[in-house]
């Protein structure tokens, strides 16, 4: 029901647009900004599709992993640098701090895909520098994304990484509430987990704590 009702937004949005550019005859200008606005709503639908085609390949236990040893400073870096102009253009910077020796068995590909998520969540909806952080402790590696905005409602927390939960309209603003249950999926299809907690200082701390090995046949 509530996939129904995503798909049916953008769905809905999509035919008016076209409905209206074919009423009657238009300026090319007012063609140019319908197809503009239906190409928007496309897109929102092949990411939604994408998100509910990687949860469904989850919950069959069929995600697929290819598994290789990443250095976790490079990873973070690489997440850092490709969304170091969309910070800027918000006025934000990112920070990362990571040892050089910390490494991880993992999906680089998906584990970046996780963090993409987190940082992305932390300039939508947070505050202030974005901090990407690495450690390793107790045979896992946890990695962090922090900011410094409002956090999560209490109430909320629990059921931060439930699909379609929203925390509130402010901070779901565009959003179909799967991110964060992409990344639990995604941690989870390596044998670990991802959390969240509101810090004392203001701002929010989420993670991914994955096993410095995976079980065998990895």
């Amino acid at each position: 029901a509530d996939a129904s009702h995503e798909l049916r937004t953008p769905l809905a949005a999509l035919r008016t647009e076209l409905e209206l550019a074919t009423r009657r005859p238009r300026s090319p200008e007012e063609l140019e900004n319908a197809l503009l606005s239906a190409s928007e709503e496309v897109e929102r639908l092949v990411r939604l599709a994408e998100d509910l085609l990687v949860l469904a390949r989850a919950d069959d236990g069929q995600l697929p992993l290819r598994v290789a040893e990443h250095g976790a400073e490079a990873m973070l870096d690489a997440v850092a640098s490709r969304t170091a102009a969309r910070a800027a253009a918000r006025g934000r910077s990112l920070r990362v701090t990571a040892s050089g020796d910390v490494v991880l068995r993992a999906d680089g590909r998906r584990i970046e895909q996780a963090l993409d998520i987190l940082v992305d969540n932390a300039l939508r909806h947070g505050d202030g520098t974005v901090g990407l952080a690495a450690e390793a402790a107790n045979g896992r590696v946890v990695l962090t994304v922090s900011d410094d905005g409002p956090g999560f409602p209490a109430a909320f927390l629990p059921h931060a990484f439930e699909r379609f939960s929203r925390a509130d309209a402010a901070r779901s603003a565009g959003g179909a509430g799967l991110g964060l249950a992409i990344v639990r999926a995604i941690a989870q299809a390596h044998g670990g987990s991802a959390d969240a907690a509101n810090r004392g200082e203001g701002g929010v701390n989420v993670w991914i704590a994955l096993p410095t090995r995976l079980n065998a046949g990895d």
